[in-house]
């Protein structure tokens, strides 16, 4: 039917016949299948993208931020050295708290070293001293060997103040004489007092200035030794 015979009958009042409806694409299990309808009639589906666009946008093309990809801890601030949970860079309690035990401990431990530093250098200056104590009195022996003027027959005893107590040594006229004119003198060593001259005297108090027992001085007063009188005696039986 041409287009002229088709507009007469239309004009008659006549309705085009309609077109006939096709079935309904169904999928496997019996269900429409929209997607095969949509494809059909040119209709893009939700999830798909044209081309190499969809495939440039899924991937990134400059450089991630700089906070991609980073846990949330991290970017936080988190888990960081030196910072308490609580706040921001302050130390927490115990922390402090452990300083102070360190800071205490470090000083108990340096005066106790210090304290034995002091013992170790008293201990070393107890030595030493004891060691020139020593050769001092070897060198005060060798010096006065055979050249004590001590007499067996003294019956004489000149008593005289030493380290602390009263003691004596037996002489004669004769000598007590030259003792308390400062011409003799008294030397203790090992237990024992020597009398020796003054020359040998002043050598042995260079040597051993703690040695020397008796050293009279003539030009002294009388009153500074009243054991010099020879008129004083001590009783022999009496007890210092």
């Amino acid at each position: 039917m041409n287009d002229t015979l088709r507009n007469q009958l239309l004009g008659l009042g006549f309705k085009p016949a309609p077109e006939p409806t096709r079935p309904a694409e169904r999928s496997r299990d019996g269900r429409p299948d929209r997607k095969a309808a949509d494809a059909r009639h040119g209709r893009r589906l939700p999830n798909q993208r044209s081309g190499a666009a969809g495939n440039r946008a899924d991937k990134p093309t400059g450089p991630a931020p700089s906070g991609a990809g980073r846990p949330e801890a991290s970017r936080s601030g988190a888990g960081r050295p030196g910072q308490s949970r609580g706040g921001k860079g302050r130390p927490a309690s115990g922390d402090s708290r452990s300083r102070e035990d360190i800071d205490l401990a470090k000083a108990y431990a340096i005066r106790a070293q210090r304290e034995k530093d002091e013992r170790i250098a008293a201990e070393k200056a107890r030595q030493e001293e004891a060691r020139l104590r020593r050769e001092a009195r070897a060198r005060l022996a060798e010096l006065v060997k055979d050249k004590a003027l001590n007499d067996e027959a003294a019956d004489i005893a000149r008593h005289f103040p030493y380290g602390g107590k009263i003691k004596r040594i037996h002489v004669t006229a004769d000598q007590l004489k030259a003792l308390n004119a400062g011409e003799l003198g008294v030397l203790q060593m090992d237990g024992r007092y020597l009398l020796v001259t003054a020359e040998l005297l002043a050598q042995a108090e260079q040597i051993f200035a703690p040695s020397v027992a008796l050293k009279v001085d003539p030009d002294a007063p009388a009153a500074d030794d009243p054991y010099a009188d020879p008129q004083y005696q001590v009783p022999d039986d009496l007890v210092w």
